[in-house]
Protein backbone atom coordinates (compact mmCIF):
# COMPACT_ATOMS: atom_id res chain seq x y z
CA UNK A 1 0.00 0.00 0.00
CA UNK A 2 1.21 3.82 -0.59
CA UNK A 3 -1.61 4.95 1.62
CA UNK A 4 -3.15 3.84 4.87
CA UNK A 5 -6.43 6.27 5.81
CA UNK A 6 -7.60 6.05 9.20
CA UNK A 7 -11.23 7.25 9.50
CA UNK A 8 -14.42 6.68 6.99
CA UNK A 9 -16.18 10.35 7.27
CA UNK A 10 -16.14 11.75 4.30
CA UNK A 11 -13.13 13.61 4.61
CA UNK A 12 -11.63 9.96 4.83
CA UNK A 13 -13.79 8.35 1.89
CA UNK A 14 -12.98 11.74 -0.22
CA UNK A 15 -9.42 11.24 -0.17
CA UNK A 16 -9.48 7.72 -0.48
CA UNK A 17 -11.46 8.28 -3.74
CA UNK A 18 -9.26 11.20 -4.69
CA UNK A 19 -6.15 9.43 -4.12
CA UNK A 20 -7.16 6.26 -6.29
CA UNK A 21 -7.70 8.61 -9.01
CA UNK A 22 -4.44 9.74 -9.02
CA UNK A 23 -2.86 5.87 -9.01
CA UNK A 24 -2.40 5.26 -5.22
CA UNK A 25 -2.83 1.97 -3.97
CA UNK A 26 -4.77 2.76 -0.47
CA UNK A 27 -6.45 1.19 2.60
CA UNK A 28 -9.30 2.77 4.57
CA UNK A 29 -9.63 1.50 8.02
CA UNK A 30 -12.71 2.80 9.52
CA UNK A 31 -13.93 1.66 13.60
CA UNK A 32 -17.26 1.47 13.16
CA UNK A 33 -19.46 1.79 9.14
CA UNK A 34 -18.04 4.29 6.68
CA UNK A 35 -19.92 7.47 7.40
CA UNK A 36 -21.89 6.54 10.47
CA UNK A 37 -19.63 9.40 12.40
CA UNK A 38 -19.98 13.15 12.85
CA UNK A 39 -20.54 12.93 8.79
CA UNK A 40 -24.22 11.09 9.26
CA UNK A 41 -25.06 13.50 12.35
CA UNK A 42 -24.40 16.90 10.06
CA UNK A 43 -26.75 19.24 9.07
CA UNK A 44 -25.81 19.22 4.64
CA UNK A 45 -25.46 22.41 4.95
CA UNK A 46 -22.91 23.34 1.66
CA UNK A 47 -22.21 26.98 2.67
CA UNK A 48 -19.54 29.22 2.28
CA UNK A 49 -21.13 32.38 4.13
CA UNK A 50 -19.51 33.22 7.27
CA UNK A 51 -16.40 31.09 7.16
CA UNK A 52 -13.10 32.59 7.88
CA UNK A 53 -11.98 33.80 5.23
CA UNK A 54 -8.67 31.84 4.62
CA UNK A 55 -11.20 28.52 4.43
CA UNK A 56 -12.33 30.28 1.05
CA UNK A 57 -10.40 28.57 -1.27
CA UNK A 58 -11.09 25.17 0.19
CA UNK A 59 -14.34 25.80 0.25
CA UNK A 60 -14.56 26.93 -3.46
CA UNK A 61 -12.56 23.89 -4.51
CA UNK A 62 -14.77 21.67 -2.79
CA UNK A 63 -18.33 23.31 -4.32
CA UNK A 64 -16.87 22.78 -7.30
CA UNK A 65 -16.75 19.06 -6.71
CA UNK A 66 -19.88 19.20 -5.00
CA UNK A 67 -21.32 20.16 -8.64
CA UNK A 68 -19.40 17.31 -9.98
CA UNK A 69 -20.63 14.40 -7.05
CA UNK A 70 -22.87 12.83 -9.24
CA UNK A 71 -20.66 12.44 -12.32
CA UNK A 72 -17.81 11.38 -10.09
CA UNK A 73 -19.53 9.18 -7.61
CA UNK A 74 -21.76 7.26 -9.96
CA UNK A 75 -24.97 8.06 -8.07
CA UNK A 76 -27.29 11.28 -6.53
CA UNK A 77 -26.35 12.72 -3.18
CA UNK A 78 -28.78 14.86 -2.92
CA UNK A 79 -26.55 17.83 -4.00
CA UNK A 80 -29.08 20.58 -4.90
CA UNK A 81 -28.19 24.50 -5.31
CA UNK A 82 -30.69 26.03 -4.17
CA UNK A 83 -28.98 28.94 -2.40
CA UNK A 84 -27.96 30.30 1.18
CA UNK A 85 -29.74 33.16 2.87
CA UNK A 86 -29.26 34.27 5.88
CA UNK A 87 -31.44 36.91 7.81
CA UNK A 88 -31.07 39.83 9.63
CA UNK A 89 -32.96 41.15 12.49
CA UNK A 90 -30.52 44.05 14.06
CA UNK A 91 -28.85 46.64 13.35
CA UNK A 92 -25.42 45.19 14.10
CA UNK A 93 -26.04 41.84 12.41
CA UNK A 94 -26.25 44.18 9.27
CA UNK A 95 -23.06 46.14 9.91
CA UNK A 96 -21.55 42.40 10.45
CA UNK A 97 -23.31 40.90 7.27
CA UNK A 98 -22.13 43.85 5.24
CA UNK A 99 -18.49 43.94 6.87
CA UNK A 100 -18.10 40.17 5.81
CA UNK A 101 -19.33 40.38 2.17
CA UNK A 102 -16.81 43.53 1.55
CA UNK A 103 -13.83 41.43 3.27
CA UNK A 104 -15.19 38.11 1.74
CA UNK A 105 -15.11 39.91 -2.01
CA UNK A 106 -11.28 39.25 -2.56
CA UNK A 107 -11.31 35.76 -1.88
CA UNK A 108 -13.62 35.47 -4.78
CA UNK A 109 -17.06 34.81 -2.34
CA UNK A 110 -19.72 37.36 -3.82
CA UNK A 111 -22.95 37.87 -1.68
CA UNK A 112 -26.01 39.45 -2.74
CA UNK A 113 -27.35 42.02 -0.18
CA UNK A 114 -31.28 41.81 0.39
CA UNK A 115 -33.72 44.14 1.72
CA UNK A 116 -37.00 43.71 3.83
CA UNK A 117 -39.21 44.21 0.86
CA UNK A 118 -37.22 41.86 -1.38
CA UNK A 119 -37.11 39.01 0.87
CA UNK A 120 -40.64 39.11 1.50
CA UNK A 121 -41.14 39.01 -2.76
CA UNK A 122 -38.55 36.13 -2.89
CA UNK A 123 -39.18 34.26 -0.06
CA UNK A 124 -42.27 34.80 1.63
CA UNK A 125 -43.12 32.84 4.94
CA UNK A 126 -39.57 33.70 5.92
CA UNK A 127 -38.39 35.78 9.08
CA UNK A 128 -41.27 38.27 8.69
CA UNK A 129 -39.51 40.68 11.09
CA UNK A 130 -35.68 40.51 9.27
CA UNK A 131 -34.24 43.96 7.72
CA UNK A 132 -32.08 42.09 5.51
CA UNK A 133 -30.87 39.57 4.48
CA UNK A 134 -27.41 37.84 2.46
CA UNK A 135 -27.74 35.45 -0.22
CA UNK A 136 -25.22 33.35 -2.10
CA UNK A 137 -27.10 31.89 -4.68
CA UNK A 138 -24.72 29.20 -5.29
CA UNK A 139 -24.87 26.95 -2.41
CA UNK A 140 -26.97 24.76 -0.91
CA UNK A 141 -27.21 21.06 0.77
CA UNK A 142 -26.51 17.47 0.35
CA UNK A 143 -27.30 14.43 2.32
CA UNK A 144 -25.32 13.76 4.77
CA UNK A 145 -26.35 9.54 4.77
CA UNK A 146 -25.97 9.48 0.87
CA UNK A 147 -22.04 11.41 0.57
CA UNK A 148 -19.64 9.32 2.53
CA UNK A 149 -20.31 6.15 1.43
CA UNK A 150 -20.92 6.93 -2.37
CA UNK A 151 -17.28 7.99 -1.98
CA UNK A 152 -16.13 4.50 -0.64
CA UNK A 153 -18.19 2.20 -2.60
CA UNK A 154 -16.82 4.60 -5.83
CA UNK A 155 -13.11 4.15 -4.24
CA UNK A 156 -13.76 0.78 -3.51
CA UNK A 157 -15.07 0.28 -7.43
CA UNK A 158 -11.08 1.87 -8.39
CA UNK A 159 -9.51 -0.57 -6.43
CA UNK A 160 -9.12 0.94 -2.85
CA UNK A 161 -9.93 -2.11 0.13
CA UNK A 162 -12.10 -0.61 2.91
CA UNK A 163 -12.29 -2.26 6.02
CA UNK A 164 -14.85 -1.40 8.30
CA UNK A 165 -15.52 -2.42 11.80
CA UNK A 166 -12.34 -2.41 12.23
CA UNK A 167 -10.63 -1.42 16.03
CA UNK A 168 -6.96 0.41 15.44
CA UNK A 169 -4.50 -1.09 18.44
CA UNK A 170 -0.81 0.09 17.78
CA UNK A 171 0.74 2.67 15.23
CA UNK A 172 4.30 2.35 14.16
CA UNK A 173 6.66 4.72 12.11
CA UNK A 174 8.75 2.31 10.43
CA UNK A 175 11.84 2.14 8.03
CA UNK A 176 9.21 1.79 4.98
CA UNK A 177 6.50 3.82 6.39
CA UNK A 178 3.78 3.01 8.93
CA UNK A 179 2.52 -0.19 10.31
CA UNK A 180 -1.29 -0.30 11.57
CA UNK A 181 -1.91 -3.27 13.86
CA UNK A 182 -6.20 -3.62 14.13
CA UNK A 183 -8.76 -6.12 15.39
CA UNK A 184 -8.53 -7.37 11.47
CA UNK A 185 -5.06 -7.68 11.09
CA UNK A 186 -2.07 -5.72 10.55
CA UNK A 187 -1.68 -3.27 7.40
CA UNK A 188 1.12 -1.54 6.50
CA UNK A 189 1.89 1.86 3.58
CA UNK A 190 4.26 4.33 3.04
CA UNK A 191 2.45 7.46 4.07
CA UNK A 192 -0.33 7.51 6.67
CA UNK A 193 -3.15 10.14 6.84
CA UNK A 194 -5.46 11.09 9.85
CA UNK A 195 -8.70 11.24 9.45
CA UNK A 196 -10.16 10.11 12.01
CA UNK A 197 -12.70 13.03 13.42
CA UNK A 198 -12.83 13.95 17.34
CA UNK A 199 -10.20 10.72 17.91
CA UNK A 200 -8.23 12.48 15.29
CA UNK A 201 -6.24 14.13 18.51
CA UNK A 202 -5.16 11.01 19.69
CA UNK A 203 -3.26 9.60 17.18
CA UNK A 204 -1.59 13.51 16.29
CA UNK A 205 -0.37 12.69 20.28
CA UNK A 206 1.11 9.32 19.60
CA UNK A 207 2.93 11.19 17.38
CA UNK A 208 4.01 14.30 19.59
CA UNK A 209 1.71 16.38 18.24
CA UNK A 210 -0.84 17.00 21.13
CA UNK A 211 -3.91 19.27 19.89
CA UNK A 212 -6.23 20.60 22.53
CA UNK A 213 -9.33 19.61 20.73
CA UNK A 214 -12.76 19.44 22.85
CA UNK A 215 -14.91 16.60 21.45
CA UNK A 216 -18.37 18.16 21.18
CA UNK A 217 -22.27 17.28 20.12
CA UNK A 218 -24.76 19.30 18.24
CA UNK A 219 -28.19 18.99 18.75
CA UNK A 220 -30.02 18.52 15.34
CA UNK A 221 -34.26 17.46 14.67
CA UNK A 222 -36.68 17.02 11.78
CA UNK A 223 -40.07 17.42 11.55
CA UNK A 224 -43.02 16.15 9.91
CA UNK A 225 -43.40 16.45 6.35
CA UNK A 226 -45.06 19.79 5.31
CA UNK A 227 -45.56 20.75 1.29
CA UNK A 228 -42.22 21.73 -0.25
CA UNK A 229 -42.10 25.61 -0.83
CA UNK A 230 -38.95 26.36 0.57
CA UNK A 231 -35.98 26.29 -1.69
CA UNK A 232 -32.34 28.16 0.13
CA UNK A 233 -30.86 26.64 3.34
CA UNK A 234 -32.16 29.41 5.99
CA UNK A 235 -29.98 30.74 8.84
CA UNK A 236 -29.27 34.15 10.51
CA UNK A 237 -26.31 37.03 10.87
CA UNK A 238 -26.68 37.11 14.98
CA UNK A 239 -24.46 38.51 17.79
CA UNK A 240 -27.42 37.16 20.01
CA UNK A 241 -26.48 34.07 22.26
CA UNK A 242 -28.90 31.72 21.61
CA UNK A 243 -30.87 32.66 18.54
CA UNK A 244 -28.24 30.89 15.88
CA UNK A 245 -31.12 28.94 14.23
CA UNK A 246 -30.77 27.11 11.17
CA UNK A 247 -32.97 25.16 8.54
CA UNK A 248 -33.58 23.34 4.85
CA UNK A 249 -36.64 21.54 3.95
CA UNK A 250 -36.00 18.29 2.12
CA UNK A 251 -37.84 17.77 -1.31
CA UNK A 252 -39.43 14.75 0.81
CA UNK A 253 -41.34 18.32 2.70
CA UNK A 254 -39.79 17.77 6.41
CA UNK A 255 -37.98 20.52 7.86
CA UNK A 256 -33.73 19.59 9.76
CA UNK A 257 -33.28 22.12 11.51
CA UNK A 258 -30.28 22.71 14.10
CA UNK A 259 -28.42 25.15 16.09
CA UNK A 260 -29.90 27.93 18.87
CA UNK A 261 -28.64 25.07 21.77
CA UNK A 262 -25.64 24.82 23.70
CA UNK A 263 -23.44 21.78 22.10
CA UNK A 264 -22.46 19.16 25.03
CA UNK A 265 -19.05 17.82 25.81
CA UNK A 266 -18.86 14.08 24.72
CA UNK A 267 -16.49 11.45 25.65
CA UNK A 268 -14.54 9.61 23.16
CA UNK A 269 -15.49 6.07 24.79
CA UNK A 270 -17.66 5.72 23.65
CA UNK A 271 -17.80 8.83 21.48
CA UNK A 272 -21.82 8.55 21.53
CA UNK A 273 -23.58 11.83 22.06
CA UNK A 274 -27.53 12.32 22.66
CA UNK A 275 -29.79 14.96 22.19
CA UNK A 276 -31.52 16.70 25.23
CA UNK A 277 -35.51 17.18 25.03
CA UNK A 278 -35.23 19.36 27.43
CA UNK A 279 -33.10 21.85 25.05
CA UNK A 280 -35.61 21.22 22.26
CA UNK A 281 -38.50 24.45 23.05
CA UNK A 282 -35.81 26.81 23.02
CA UNK A 283 -34.47 25.44 19.47
CA UNK A 284 -38.03 26.05 18.48
CA UNK A 285 -38.38 29.47 19.76
CA UNK A 286 -35.23 30.67 17.98
CA UNK A 287 -36.11 28.71 14.59
CA UNK A 288 -39.88 30.19 14.32
CA UNK A 289 -38.07 33.68 14.18
CA UNK A 290 -37.18 32.41 10.91
CA UNK A 291 -39.99 30.58 10.07
CA UNK A 292 -42.82 31.29 11.88
CA UNK A 293 -44.87 28.47 10.73
CA UNK A 294 -43.50 26.28 12.69
CA UNK A 295 -45.98 27.16 15.29
CA UNK A 296 -47.90 24.06 15.21
CA UNK A 297 -45.35 21.54 13.52
CA UNK A 298 -44.92 18.15 14.87
CA UNK A 299 -40.58 17.28 15.85
CA UNK A 300 -40.13 13.49 14.76
CA UNK A 301 -37.00 12.95 15.47
CA UNK A 302 -33.68 14.58 17.06
CA UNK A 303 -30.29 13.36 17.15
CA UNK A 304 -26.74 14.81 17.79
CA UNK A 305 -22.92 13.43 16.71
CA UNK A 306 -19.78 13.43 18.36
CA UNK A 307 -17.22 16.52 16.31
CA UNK A 308 -14.38 17.64 17.31
CA UNK A 309 -13.79 21.61 17.88
CA UNK A 310 -10.70 23.70 18.38
CA UNK A 311 -10.70 27.28 20.27
CA UNK A 312 -9.67 28.90 16.56
CA UNK A 313 -12.34 27.00 15.06
CA UNK A 314 -10.06 25.88 12.28
CA UNK A 315 -8.87 22.56 11.63
CA UNK A 316 -5.59 20.65 11.81
CA UNK A 317 -4.92 19.68 7.93
CA UNK A 318 -1.82 19.55 6.45
CA UNK A 319 1.49 17.12 6.86
CA UNK A 320 3.05 16.19 10.57
CA UNK A 321 5.28 18.35 12.11
CA UNK A 322 7.16 15.50 13.51
CA UNK A 323 6.77 12.60 11.25
CA UNK A 324 8.01 12.76 7.98
CA UNK A 325 5.25 10.51 5.89
CA UNK A 326 2.16 11.17 8.46
CA UNK A 327 -1.01 14.02 7.13
CA UNK A 328 -3.70 14.96 9.28
CA UNK A 329 -7.21 16.36 8.35
CA UNK A 330 -9.28 16.60 11.36
CA UNK A 331 -10.94 19.22 13.68
CA UNK A 332 -13.30 20.90 11.10
CA UNK A 333 -15.78 22.20 14.52
CA UNK A 334 -18.69 21.56 13.12
CA UNK A 335 -18.70 23.01 9.92
CA UNK A 336 -17.05 20.25 7.86
CA UNK A 337 -19.57 19.28 5.50
CA UNK A 338 -19.60 21.32 3.01
CA UNK A 339 -15.66 21.02 2.98
CA UNK A 340 -14.94 17.43 2.88
CA UNK A 341 -14.79 16.80 -0.73
CA UNK A 342 -12.59 19.62 -1.50
CA UNK A 343 -10.21 18.98 1.42
CA UNK A 344 -10.51 15.12 0.16
CA UNK A 345 -9.00 16.41 -2.90
CA UNK A 346 -6.48 18.65 -1.38
CA UNK A 347 -5.11 16.24 1.30
CA UNK A 348 -4.61 13.73 -2.25
CA UNK A 349 -2.84 16.29 -4.37
CA UNK A 350 -0.24 16.83 -1.27
CA UNK A 351 0.11 13.29 -0.59
CA UNK A 352 0.58 12.25 -3.94
CA UNK A 353 2.89 15.61 -4.90
CA UNK A 354 3.89 17.12 -1.76
CA UNK A 355 2.37 20.34 -2.44
CA UNK A 356 -1.23 21.69 -2.91
CA UNK A 357 -2.14 25.37 -4.49
CA UNK A 358 -4.81 25.56 -1.57
CA UNK A 359 -3.26 27.39 0.64
CA UNK A 360 -3.20 25.38 4.09
CA UNK A 361 -0.86 27.41 6.58
CA UNK A 362 -3.47 28.70 9.28
CA UNK A 363 -4.78 25.10 9.40
CA UNK A 364 -1.27 23.68 10.03
CA UNK A 365 -0.77 21.12 13.45
CA UNK A 366 2.47 23.18 14.33
CA UNK A 367 0.73 25.86 15.08
CA UNK A 368 0.06 24.48 18.94
CA UNK A 369 3.28 23.61 18.92
CA UNK A 370 4.25 27.15 18.73
CA UNK A 371 1.69 28.47 20.83
CA UNK A 372 2.30 26.10 24.04
CA UNK A 373 6.40 27.02 23.26
CA UNK A 374 5.47 30.61 23.43
CA UNK A 375 3.65 30.53 26.84
CA UNK A 376 4.90 32.43 29.36
CA UNK A 377 6.61 31.05 32.26
CA UNK A 378 3.93 32.48 34.85
CA UNK A 379 1.11 31.13 32.67
CA UNK A 380 2.51 27.69 32.30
Amino acid sequence: MDVIVLGGGLMGTAATFFLRRRGLKVTLIERNRVGTGATVASFGNIRRTGRHLTQLPLAHRSRTLWGEAERLLGRDVEFRSTGHLRLVFEEDALVDMRAYADAARPWGLELEELGANEIRARFPGLGPGAIAASFSPHDGSGNPRLIAPAFADAARRLGAEIVEDCEVGRIEKTETGFRVSTSKGVFEAGKLLNTAGAWGMQIAAQFGEPVPLTPRGPQMGVTEPLPHRILPVVGIWTRRHGTDAYFRQVERGNIVFGGAAERVDVNLDPGHARADPARLPAQLRALRQLLPALEKVSVIRTWSGCEGYLADMLPVMGPSDTTPGLFHAFGFSGHGFQLGPGVGDTMAELIATGTTEIPLHDFRIERFAKAESGRSPAAA
